[in-house]
């Protein structure tokens, strides 16, 4: 069949969410090959992304273009094969299990710390910033760490675990600022081999080990950015892991991205190319998952700031591309994608940002929660 009705009707799909094919406005796409309606119309979400990596299209404003699709829900309107496969992949297998609980650091956090090092900032902090009073993507990483660190309540002599240390940032600004020892844990022997060398002469422990095999008990645990590698099949073995290796009168802080509804995988693009067997979870999947293990002390989101850390991480980038010649340009343009569609997946409050403060009988008293 000739494209021009696949364009059509590809331009009937995209008018809800005031998206024009060749249109004049920066948030327009831009079609540079004629097959790319019946690509998207076959293959959804997938589609989108691969057909941009392989520059098929493009627009000036990459992430207003995500925005007005996703704040329209053109992507429950278009599903590929892909999301069905996917879908039942996800109900038959245990796709976090423990045997597969390396693969997410082997394909995504050992890319390169070279990556990592141009995108993040004077810290190695790969979790959204709090914006409330910073001024610049340093402040706010500072200010989140400091906030983690109120909230529960640390003390010197305390023990504190991380669950998903990711570059050691959070630990040593733990250990040098309130004085705390530590444990941190990552899949990503990258990321493992840099936090030792940054928190040398620190009372710090740094493994390559999974979350399941941890045994030791901690006054504090706190786990920034990790929960979302976890998978609904294995919450309740994480936070009975949490709850075994915590302190009766100790407190657990939970940073996580979340979903408004409760889903069972991932969108196909995303855990095809940067976070495989990645999948958000809900209020409702959380609170399910905690029930009889903790008190839920405090609940707050915080997810509009992860838009604004997105857009500095990539002014970052951009900015570092040409002293990274081991990234080729269609690494660059899947990279683009990736934080574009992030962006625009929290300002259109698709998904949230969250940090839980939980404790395993309740606090005599209260909690009091610092913001």
């Amino acid at each position: 069949m000739r494209p021009q009705p696949f364009r059509r009707r590809l331009e009937r799909l995209l008018a809800p969410a005031d998206v024009r094919i060749d249109g004049d406005r920066d948030w327009d796409l831009q079609m540079h090959d004629p097959r790319l309606p019946t690509r998207l119309l076959a293959q959804g979400s997938l589609g989108l992304g691969e057909s941009y990596m392989d520059s098929w299209w493009d627009a000036r404003s990459l992430d207003g273009l995500l925005y007005h699709l996703l704040d329209a829900r053109i992507d429950e309107r278009v599903r590929g094969i892909a999301d069905v496969l996917d879908a039942i992949r996800a109900q038959v297998q245990n796709l976090q299990s423990r045997s597969r609980s390396f693969l997410i650091g082997e394909r995504h956090y050992d890319l390169g710390n070279d990556l990592y090092a141009a995108m993040l900032g004077a810290r190695l902090v790969y979790s959204c910033g709090y914006w409330r009073q910073a001024r610049s993507l340093d402040e706010a990483q500072e200010a989140k760490l400091d906030l983690v660190c109120r909230k529960l309540g640390m003390q010197p002599g305390m023990h504190v675990l991380d669950i998903g240390c990711g570059w050691g940032e959070a630990l040593k600004f733990a250990a040098q600022r309130y004085g705390v020892s530590g444990v941190g844990v990552t899949v990503s022997r990258e990321q493992a081999e840099f936090a030792r060398r940054l928190c040398a002469g620190l009372p710090i422990e740094i493994r390559v080990q999974d979350y399941r095999e941890l045994d030791d008990k901690f006054d504090r645990i706190f786990s920034i950015g990790m929960f979302e590698h976890v998978g609904v099949k294995n919450y309740r073995r994480y936070f009975d892991v949490a709850r075994a290796c915590l302190a009766d009168d100790g407190l657990f802080l939970l940073h996580s991205i979340g979903n408004n509804v409760s889903q069972y995988r991932t969108d196909p693009w995303i855990a095809r190319y940067i976070f495989p067997n990645s999948m958000l979870p809900s209020a409702a999947q959380i609170a399910q998952a905690v029930e009889d293990l903790f008190v839920i002390e405090d609940w707050h989101g915080f997810g509009p700031d992860y838009d604004r850390t997105l857009q500095a991480w990539r002014d970052n980038i951009e900015a570092a591309w040409e002293s990274l010649p081991a990234y080729d340009e269609r690494f660059r343009r899947m990279w683009r994608f990736y934080l574009a569609g992030s962006m625009a997946s929290f300002r259109a409050r698709r998904i949230q940002l969250w940090q839980l403060v939980l404790s395993p009988h309740g606090v005599r008293g209260g909690y009091d929660a610092p913001r």
